[in-house]
């Protein structure tokens, strides 16, 4: 299938250069003309209050019943605390060879771990995620080469040690996808 876009929709993320950003590191890694738009989502009915997090398989399937479209891959901002019953917290989500996909920078910020503003690590750190969950829409499973945006991360320093692009095997996969 040929893909026309990837549309970033930021729900609650009013930060327009730190989106023009991220845009530039995922157009580096992805060669499809890349939108980004602003949307709203009442997050109320995914909230957990038990966890005090929001339950990202519920916002994801709202976002693919809502914003799915089969020529575009479409991944919605979000600044909330993402978990999924089986972890106690995510970074990201995404269908495999799904349309739809999430990505929260509630975890991604230096300052969430008491450690001083990086705008520079936060931009690398929201573009990998979200290059990682564009990976799995286009059918790209974990990897294991510890430097490939595929590499699973379990920890904010996991995503630090990788890189935005995606090796040589995970490249060849995805240029047959595109």
């Amino acid at each position: 299938m040929n893909y026309e876009n990837i549309t970033l929709i930021a729900f609650g993320l009013p930060d327009q250069d730190l989106l023009k950003a991220v845009a530039g590191v995922i157009s580096g890694s992805l060669p499809l003309p890349l939108l980004l738009k602003s949307g709203y989502l009442d997050l109320s009915e995914f909230y957990d209050p038990a966890r005090n997090q929001y339950n990202g398989n519920s916002i994801l399937k709202k976002l693919d019943d809502d914003y799915s479209l089969d020529s575009s891959k479409t991944m919605g901002l979000f600044a909330v605390d993402l978990y999924i019953p089986i972890l106690t917290y995510i970074f990201g989500q995404a269908h495999l060879n799904g349309n739809t996909g999430i990505v929260s920078i509630y975890r991604l910020t230096n300052e969430r771990y008491g450690i001083g503003k990086n705008g520079r690590l936060l931009v690398g750190r929201l573009g990998k995620e979200i290059i990682h969950e564009l990976g799995h829409m286009f059918g790209l499973i974990h990897c294991s080469d510890p430097v490939c945006v595929m590499r699973s991360s379990t920890y904010v320093e996991d995503i630090d040690q990788k890189e935005s692009r995606f090796c040589k095997a995970c490249r060849t996969i995805l240029n047959t996808r595109l």
